[in-house]
């Protein structure tokens, strides 16, 4: 009886083993329809800088890639890139210029870069997958506040970066092809906070072994909740919208 019960013991982890993906690639690819809305002050000084979104819907492009690998000591590796963008009113006075008119126009894209190792604690196990690591956001971000008579108009950029905690879950259904994804990515510091935070369901088409394509359909919503006293302005902007995107596994 022993013999049985350790053969069936290492058939079952032998199996186990075979299983899992020691090596993964995926990509995808889509967009993402984001309502901005929020505002930014600039207060230093004594400056009464104000920046309102208009709250127009805008569609955005987003690609991301994984690169899970059999080594245990060294991260997975994931890698994304947003772009989310929004115009609105603007009055006052900034850091480097004032609005002589009552307001002006002011429009703003920021390229977002996340680099994230992280580390698969649960591969696919009774159909669950949980990954955790570190969200490295790069941000590129551009402003123009439109000349409006009689000011003659600024424009300026700024690259920062944020780290931000990051977790994602997924649940394989059995017997299906659907699965049910969550990602996080959040930090919180003093009076700021920051998250990116995205729940989706994605159909697999299982019909060539090689490589696997799939859709993905959900919903995102980002965070910047700045105030801190070494930043000239504060920021209180929130994106939030439905994505739809393509994907491949190999």
């Amino acid at each position: 009886m022993k013999k049985v019960l350790y053969t069936l013991a290492c058939t079952a982890a032998l199996t186990s083993s075979v299983m899992a993906d020691f090596t993964r690639v995926e990509m995808g690819a889509g967009a993402w329809m984001q309502t901005p809305k929020g505002n930014a002050t600039y207060t230093d000084g004594g400056a009464d800088g104000l920046y309102i979104s208009s709250e127009k819907e805008n569609t955005q492009a987003y690609v991301w890639m994984l690169i899970k690998h059999p080594v245990p000591v060294l991260p997975n590796l994931r890698v994304e890139y947003v772009s989310i963008d929004d115009d609105g009113v603007a009055s006052g006075q900034f850091k480097d210029f004032t609005i002589t008119s009552a307001s002006t126009s002011l429009s703003y894209d920021m390229k977002q870069y996340d680099i994230i190792p992280y580390y698969n604690i649960l591969d696919n196990t009774a159909w669950i997958t949980l990954d955790l690591g570190l969200d490295i956001k790069i941000i590129d971000a551009s402003y123009t506040a439109a000349p409006s008579a009689p000011f003659t108009g600024y424009s300026d950029s700024v690259t920062f970066a944020i780290p931000l905690l990051y977790a994602r879950g997924r649940v394989e259904i059995p017997s299906t092809e659907i699965g049910l994804e969550a990602d996080v990515k959040y930090i919180t510091t003093g009076d700021s906070t920051v998250y990116d935070v995205r729940a989706k369901i994605d159909y697999t088409f299982d019909f060539v072994p090689a490589i696997q394509p799939a859709l993905e359909i959900g919903y995102r919503v980002q965070k910047l909740d700045i105030d801190e006293s070494s930043v000239d302005a504060k920021l209180d902007i929130d994106f939030s919208g439905f994505y739809a995107g393509f994907m491949l596994r190999f």
